[in-house]
C-alpha cells in the first residue's frame, strides 16, 4: 500500500473501507477461515459453515499493466482497507476496528493502533491456507531442533511460546509475450595434437580449441505468471527460500479465506515490481538463446527483446510467522502455509560454538600427541 497505488484510479477514494464479518449463525461469534478443513469455523462454540459454492476460475482474470500504470483502471478494482504501520520495520498490515493495542507480527514491536486508511489494487486471487497453525507451528520447531548451535532456551521459548500468526503476504504477477533477436557465437570444440617436454622427455598430447563462428537468430517465450514479493517487511532471503508456490491453488480472492488472518499490504509498487518481473524474464531469454544458439560454448554478445501483453494481478500468499524476543534480540521465523517449509533468522549459542572450538582443539591436540608418539 503505497503513495503511487493511492492515486493510481486517478480518482478520489469513494468507496467505503472494508471490513468483512462473519457472524456465527448459533452464537454470534465471528467465525475463521479453517486451515484443515476448507470450511469456516466458531471457535467459541464450535460451530462449522461450508463456504460459499466458489468453483475455481482458471484462469483468474488478470489486469492490463499498461493500463494501470496511465493510471486508468477502472474504479471497482480499488478498495480501502485500515492498516496499522510499524514503526520499526516499516510493515503495513490490516488491523481489526476492535484492537487497540498489539505487536507487530514481523518483528514483535508493541504498536497503539491508529487504523490508517490506505487505497490500493484489490487483490485478484488468494492463495488459501493448508496447514493449520498447530502444523506449522510443529515445523518450525522440528527446523529449530535441527540446528545445533541454537540456543536451547529459544527452542523451548518457541515450542511453548504464543502462537504463530497467518498472515496472506502481497505479491505480484506478470504474463508477457516476448519475441528476441539476438547475436552471438557458436563454439565448436575440437583437439588439436601438440608435442610437449616434460622432464626432458618429448610427448605429444591432445589440447581442447574452440572453433566460434557466428551465430544469430530469434526467439519466443510467452510468460506466465512470473512471481514477485510485494513485501518489504521479510527478507528476501526468507520468502525466496519458502518457494515454489503451486498456484494452481489460487482462488479468486474471497473474503472468507481471510476471516482469522491478517494481510499485509503491498509496499512494491507496481512499477517496482516489473523491473524485478522483467530481470527473472530476461535471465530466461538469456538461457532460451544459448540453447538456440547450440554447439558446445556461446558467446551472447545482443539480445534484443520486444515485449508485449503484459498483464499482471495481486495475489496473497500464505505465511505463518512467529517473531521472538529473547535475550534483547528478535528473532523471525516464517513457515510456508501450504507446503510447510521454513525458513528464518538462524540463531547461535555462544556456549554451544565455545564448547565446539574446545571440543575441536582437544581433538586436534589429540591426534598431534598420538603422531608424535608414532
Amino acid at each position: 500500500m503505497d503513495d503511487t497505488a493511492e492515486d493510481a484510479g486517478g480518482m478520489a477514494a469513494s468507496e467505503q473501507t472494508r471490513d468483512h464479518r462473519f457472524p456465527c449463525d448459533t452464537c454470534g461469534a465471528d467465525m475463521r477461515f479453517d486451515p484443515g478443513t476448507g470450511t469456516m469455523l466458531c471457535d467459541h462454540c464450535g460451530n462449522t459453515a461450508v463456504l460459499n459454492d466458489r468453483a475455481p476460475v482458471h484462469p483468474i482474470a488478470e489486469l492490463d499493466f499498461r493500463a494501470a500504470t496511465r493510471k486508468a483502471l477502472p474504479e471497482a478494482e480499488f478498495e480501502e482497507t485500515r492498516v496499522d504501520k510499524c514503526p520499526n520495520c516499516g510493515a503495513e498490515v490490516e488491523v481489526d476496528e476492535k484492537i487497540h493495542a498489539t505487536e507487530c507480527p514481523f518483528c514483535a514491536t508493541p504498536l497503539v493502533t491508529d487504523t490508517g486508511v490506505h487505497r490500493h489494487i484489490k487483490p485478484r486471487g488468494v492463495l488459501p491456507f493448508v496447514l493449520s497453525e498447530t502444523v506449522a507451528r510443529q515445523a518450525m520447531t522440528d527446523w529449530l531442533g535441527r540446528l545445533w548451535f541454537a540456543p536451547g532456551g529459544l527452542k523451548d521459548y518457541a515450542r511453548k511460546g504464543r502462537r504463530m500468526q497467518g498472515i496472506y503476504v502481497p505479491y505480484w504477477t506478470f504474463d508477457a509475450d516476448t519475441r528476441s533477436a539476438y547475436s552471438g557465437e557458436r563454439g565448436t570444440v575440437y583437439f588439436e595434437t601438440v608435442t610437449v617436454v616434460r622432464d626432458g622427455k618429448r610427448m605429444r598430447q591432445q589440447v581442447p580449441r574452440v572453433r566460434w563462428r557466428p551465430a544469430s537468430g530469434r526467439v519466443a517465450r510467452f510468460f506466465d505468471d512470473v512471481l514477485v514479493l510485494a513485501s518489504k517487511s521479510l527478507p528476501k532471503t526468507f520468502t525466496d527460500a519458502l518457494q515454489p508456490w503451486d498456484l494452481s491453488g489460487l482462488q479468486p480472492y474471497a473474503p472468507e479465506f481471510l476471516a482469522g488472518f491478517r494481510a499485509e499490504g503491498y509496499g512494491v509498487t507496481l512499477e517496482e515490481g516489473f523491473t524485478e518481473a522483467r530481470e527473472i524474464m530476461d535471465r530466461v531469454i538469456a538461457r532460451d538463446v544459448r540453447f538456440d544458439i547450440g554447439g558446445d560454448r556461446q558467446r551472447v554478445h545482443d539480445i534484443r527483446t520486444e515485449i508485449g501483453g503484459i498483464t499482471f494481478k495481486h495475489v496473497l500468499l500464505p505465511v505463518w510467522l512467529a517473531a521472538y524476543k529473547f535475550r534483547g534480540r528478535t528473532y523471525r521465523f516464517v513457515v510456508n502455509g501450504q507446503t510447510g517449509k521454513v525458513q528464518g533468522e538462524r540463531p547461535y549459542s555462544k556456549i554451544k560454538v565455545a564448547f565446539a572450538v574446545i571440543l575441536g582443539l582437544l581433538a586436534a591436540a589429540l591426534i598431534g600427541y598420538g603422531m608424535a608418539q608414532q
